[in-house]
């Protein structure tokens, strides 16, 4: 499996409406696409304009390819992007260790 990190920042004052538009596309796009075993978001704290997206897959290229490479990403990207202050910052892992 392999873990998705998008450390997303949004326009200030922007919170409410961008989390039911993450919410949204999640529901709506994200999981329904080849690959997608779940998700987590967190809300900064202190930094209340940044977001930790977290997207499971079964493969990098599920995500990559069959994703990114899809009419899907434009959905998603067209419900959450009007929110985002700049790209978001994304990266992909692999499980090393995890408690039981």
């Amino acid at each position: 499996m392999i873990l998705e990190l998008a450390d997303i920042r949004i326009h200030p004052g922007q919170q409410t409406e961008f989390d039911a538009a993450i919410q949204r596309g999640l529901a709506e796009v994200i999981s329904h696409a080849k690959g997608f075993c779940g998700f987590k978001v967190n809300k900064g704290i202190e930094s209340p304009e940044r977001y930790a997206l977290m997207i499971f897959w079964e493969t990098l290229e599920n995500h990559t390819i069959d994703f990114r490479e899809s009419p899907a990403f434009t959905q998603w990207r067209a419900i959450v992007g009007p929110y985002f202050a700049a790209p978001p910052v994304v990266e992909h892992f692999s499980l090393l260790a995890k408690s039981s």
